[in-house]
């Protein structure tokens, strides 16, 4: 949001940001003798005060009127401690002069964080529900780390090509740990609002996201606990494959578009079919009983999502040596192998391949199909093992039909 013109409009911004914040606080502030002190009349003039500041004196005289703001505040919170313990109000008014001044040289940046500031003090008591009520201490720890990863270790973690063959690529990796946390955190999340019956068919496809093997897995050790539970876990199970192939899309098209247009009718065969028949399972999980309560976890191990980046780098790194060993034939034998144990990181690493030139995007076809369908017999032996004969018999013809079509939409003209 860009705002232009004089003087005259960056104070009429600077004054809007103290009455809508001091409308908030006027709300709050109480009545008789025990009121607070600031309301919607005092946060006008301090936005008015920091605007008139800056126009007067730029950013030191600016820096005196919130010293000033911020010392009255003091007395304020020295009068009210003892029956309001909390810092907000006196919080929102430095905000408020500082943001007064802002809206003078840029009032577009310092409406839109007086707005921000307006719902946030507005939403008090959903925020507070929220973080003491509904979410709890290990959902708030996973939330922290998730922060954590993506906002502080991100930007710091270098983009460039290390290691042996230049197969490695840090930012990539860690952009792959987040991934994968926000991911799983995502079928935390529908786990927790929708319930087992229609829960676990979204959470098995945001856990796909993270390891579709992993999620049939899980799915089927629920199902085999709790057979009331066994139409929705297959459909999870099922539904994961989706998100295996939506995965594969979103790495290609970051890591090596070129890649993706070779590979794009065959994925999307593939994501189309694991698609219906998810669908159909989870229709029929939708008509089942209700079953009992379920209870959702953690939203997501931050071992898991290492082990599946410390994968990534050493299908990378193998797939590197055996294309520059023995070429393509090294290539298609590594990538199929790697499968069996993950094929979003063999996919991703055979990508990078073609996007540092040294493989063409053609050859890049048959390496993934092979490990597209490796895992796909690994996704069938977890099935039986796991979840047992009712379980496999759900699932294992879904990841079957959803391998034949990717192969059939690459070799029919």
């Amino acid at each position: 949001m860009v705002i232009t013109g004089s003087p005259v409009m960056s104070a009429a911004v600077a004054l809007g940001i103290g009455l809508l914040v001091g409308a908030e606080r006027e709300r709050r502030k109480g009545e008789g003798p025990a009121r607070a002190a600031a309301g919607i009349r005092t946060f006008a003039v301090v936005a008015l005060l920091g605007a008139g500041a800056m126009a007067a004196g730029g950013g030191a005289l600016l820096a005196v009127a919130t010293l000033g703001v911020f010392a009255l505040s003091i007395v304020a919170y020295r009068r009210a401690a003892l029956d309001d313990p909390g810092l907000t109000t006196e919080a929102a008014l430095a905000v408020t002069v500082v943001l007064g001044g802002l809206a003078m040289p840029q009032p577009g940046l310092a409406a839109a964080i007086g707005v921000t500031v307006a719902l946030l003090l507005a939403s008090r008591d959903k925020l507070h529900r929220f973080v003491r009520v509904v979410l709890t201490e290990d959902e708030l720890h996973d939330a922290l780390t998730l922060a954590a990863a993506a906002v502080v270790v991100l930007p710091l973690v270098p983009n460039e090509s290390l290691g042996p063959f230049g197969a490695l690529n840090p930012r990539r990796i860690w952009m792959l740990v987040v991934l994968v946390m926000v991911l799983s955190g995502a079928g935390h999340v529908a786990l927790r609002a929708f319930g087992a019956r229609m829960g676990l068919p979204l959470a098995g496809f945001a856990s796909g996201f993270v390891s579709s093997a992993a999620t049939i897995g899980a799915m089927g050790q629920r199902a085999r606990r709790e057979p009331a539970l066994l139409q929705a876990a297959a459909a999870g199970a099922v539904l994961s494959s989706v998100a295996t192939i939506v995965q594969m899309v979103l790495l290609l098209a970051t890591v090596s578009p070129p890649t993706l247009s070779v590979l794009a009718r065959p994925l999307a065969a593939a994501g189309l079919t694991a698609a219906a028949v998810g669908a159909f399972l989870t229709r029929r999980a939708a008509r089942a009983p209700d079953p009992p309560h379920v209870v959702a976890g953690r939203p997501f191990r931050l071992r898991m999502a290492l082990a599946f980046a410390a994968l990534f780098a050493a299908v990378s790194l193998l797939s590197a040596a055996l294309q520059h060993w023995l070429g393509a034939p090294g290539l298609l034998g590594g990538v199929a192998l790697a499968g069996f144990a993950d094929t979003h990181s063999a996919a991703a690493s055979v990508a990078s391949l073609v996007a540092s030139a040294t493989l063409v995007p053609g050859a890049a076809l048959l390496p993934i199909l092979a490990g597209l369908t490796t895992n796909s017999v690994t996704k069938a032996v977890i099935a039986g093992i796991s979840g047992g004969r009712p379980f496999a018999a759900r699932v294992v013809p879904g990841t079957l039909l959803v391998i034949a079509a990717a192969w059939a939409a690459t070799l029919l003209p």
